[in-house]
């Protein structure tokens, strides 16, 4: 997952709403967002080569996605996978708050990563770049490739629009969120980021959506969690010249861990 932005008790009725690209290389294999069959209780995409995923959901409201931390020259080559962090949180039962403190002891074995943890009650931020996991607060946030909200201009681009969705009407307009993630303008040069990568390089992945042959946005999803217990999560596919390759919506529902029968 390489851009996300998430609407956290921010919306009536809707406790948590993510709209998020998945940005890798085009030869990695990669399973669509499904009903895990080892696990029937989760709910995500999957990384064919090294497990794990970027994004899932659970069918008791808890969710998690990860980012890499852009770094270039600071990579560990036998750094265990980041895409387990989101697994491990999906699998388990440990709070927010207590998942993120156990990573945190370990969390220089990992290369750069951003990531965000939670449930329908309470969300939790850390990155292994920038000090302890803390608390979200209601409200909207958007991450990429650095630290929450760092004002990159496609991460600042992507969250404007995402907001002027949430603004135009009761209910997420799936088609316009999609749309939002779909913005393949680049940044203008003088305001790309200075990472460490060449200028072509910067510039290629200053736009939301990312097209080129070897590289790019390899899925957009949209996760919503509704009060009452309606789980959706959908996500469309792209080949390397950014056409659709395939769309899938997966409908559940969940039921926070200890609520018996009612919410």
């Amino acid at each position: 997952m390489c851009l996300a932005v998430l609407a956290l008790h921010a919306l009536p009725g809707i406790p948590v709403l993510i709209a998020a690209n998945r940005d890798e290389f085009h030869e990695r294999p990669t399973l669509a967002a499904a009903q895990w069959p080892d696990a029937p209780g989760i709910y995500a995409g999957r990384d064919a080569r090294a497990g794990g995923t970027w994004m899932g959901v659970t069918d008791s409201g808890r969710y998690a996605l990860v980012t890499n931390f852009r770094e270039p020259g600071s990579f560990l080559e036998n750094a265990p996978s980041r895409g387990a962090l989101v697994e491990d949180y999906l699998r388990g039962a440990e709070t927010p708050a207590g998942y993120l403190a156990r990573v945190h002891e370990a969390g220089q074995a990992y290369n750069g990563f951003n990531l965000i943890v939670g449930d329908t009650r309470e969300a939790w931020y850390l990155s292994n770049r920038d000090g302890g996991p803390r608390a979200l607060a209601p409200g909207v946030y958007a991450l990429s490739n650095h630290l929450l909200d760092t004002p990159w201009p496609k991460l600042a681009r992507t969250k404007a629009a995402f907001a002027a969705v949430l603004r135009s009407g009761p209910q997420p307009d799936l088609p316009a969120l999609m749309a939002a993630l779909a913005d393949r303008d680049p940044a203008d040069d003088a305001d790309l980021p200075a990472t460490g990568l060449p200028l072509d390089r910067e510039r290629l992945l200053s736009s939301p959506f990312i097209v080129s042959p070897n590289y790019g946005t390899r899925s957009s999803s949209v996760l919503t969690l509704r009060d009452g217990g309606a789980g959706q999560l959908d996500e469309r596919r792209f080949a390397p010249d950014g056409s659709v390759g395939g769309e899938s919506r997966l409908t559940f529902s969940w039921r926070a861990a200890g609520a018996g029968n009612n919410r």
